[in-house]
C-alpha cells in the first residue's frame, strides 16, 4: 500500500507535520535523540526503584538497614553516574545544537543572489506581510502587503525580517520547524528554504493575550515559475489599489543589504 494514502495508524495524532524544509530534519534528529535519550534514562530509573524494591522487600529483610548515602564507593558511584549523564547527554546536546545553529541555522545568507525578502508584522490578532514591489524598496507605494497569508517559492532563500506592533508574539512555520519572536521595537529574523509545493499553517508560538488562538494565518509553497507570475500580477495590484494616504500601509522598514 502507498504510504501516501494508507490510513492514519493509532500514532498518527502523536505525528509531528510534515518537514517540508531543507534543514527541518536537524531539529526533527534533536528532539528525537533528547526523547529517546529521557526514555532510556527514565527506564532505567524505573528498572531500579521496582528491582530494588523486590530484592530488599520485607519478606527477604525483616531488618531494615539504614544508609545515608554518604560512604565514599556511594560517593563515587553518584558521581560517576552524575558525570557521564552531564557528559553523554547534556553536554552533547549542547555541541550538536550549536553546530547546528552556527553552520545552518545561525548563518544569515543575507548576500544571497536568489533570496526572496519579506517582513513579518505580527499583531493583536493577525500577520501581516510586506514584499518589495519593483523598486526593490521596502515601505514605498509600489508594495506588496497581504494579511494573513504569504507566499513563497520552492528551492529558494527565503528571508523574514519580523516585528511586533503591540507585545510578544512568536512567528512559527510548523512544517519547518522554525519559529522566532516578534518583540515590539525590534526587528528579529529567520531564514527557510522549502522544497516542497502546498498550503500549510502559521502559528503564534508566544501567549499574547486573550485571543491568541486568533493568531493563525497561512501560507503557500509554490514553484518559482508559478510564484514568479504571482509576485507580478501581486506588483500591478498594489501599484493601482494601494493608497498613499493610508498611514498602515507604511508600517515596513528599510532592508540593509545583507541584513
Amino acid at each position: 500500500m502507498d504510504p501516501a494514502t494508507a490510513p492514519p495508524g493509532p500514532w498518527s495524532a502523536f505525528a509531528p507535520p510534515r518537514d517540508i524544509s531543507e534543514h527541518g530534519h536537524l531539529i526533527d534528529w534533536l528532539f528525537a535523540y533528547t526523547t529517546w535519550m529521557n526514555l532510556f534514562f527514565f527506564a532505567l530509573v524505573c528498572a531500579g526503584l521496582l528491582g530494588f524494591s523486590f530484592l530488599y522487600r520485607r519478606r527477604r529483610h525483616p531488618k531494615p538497614h539504614y544508609t545515608y548515602g554518604n560512604r565514599r564507593p556511594h560517593v563515587l558511584a553518584a558521581t560517576a553516574v552524575g558525570t557521564a549523564v552531564f557528559f553523554g547527554v547534556d553536554l552533547n546536546i549542547t555541541r550538536m545544537s550549536n553546530d547546528d545553529f552556527l553552520s545552518v541555522f545561525g548563518a544569515w545568507p543575507g548576500d544571497a543572489e536568489d533570496a526572496v525578502r519579506i517582513q513579518v508584522l505580527g499583531q493583536q490578532w493577525a500577520w501581516s506581510f510586506r514584499y518589495a514591489g519593483a523598486d526593490g524598496r521596502f515601505n514605498t507605494d509600489d508594495d506588496v502587503v497581504t494579511f494573513n497569508d504569504f507566499k513563497a517559492p520552492v528551492g529558494r532563500t527565503v528571508l523574514f525580517q519580523v516585528a511586533s506592533k503591540d507585545v510578544i508574539h512568536s512567528f512559527f512555520l510548523p512544517n519547518t520547524r522554525r519559529k522566532v519572536d516578534a518583540i515590539p521595537g525590534r526587528v528579529t529574523r529567520m531564514w527557510v528554504r522549502f522544497r516542497e509545493a502546498g498550503r500549510f499553517e502559521v502559528a503564534c508560538a508566544e501567549m499574547c493575550g486573550t485571543y491568541h488562538y486568533r493568531m493563525a494565518a497561512s501560507y503557500s509553497t509554490l514553484p518559482w515559475d508559478d510564484y514568479v507570475l504571482w509576485r507580478e500580477e501581486a506588483r500591478r495590484k498594489a501599484l493601482e489599489t494601494n493608497d498613499p494616504g493610508d498611514p498602515d500601509l507604511y508600517w515596513g522598514w528599510p532592508w540593509e543589504r545583507g541584513a
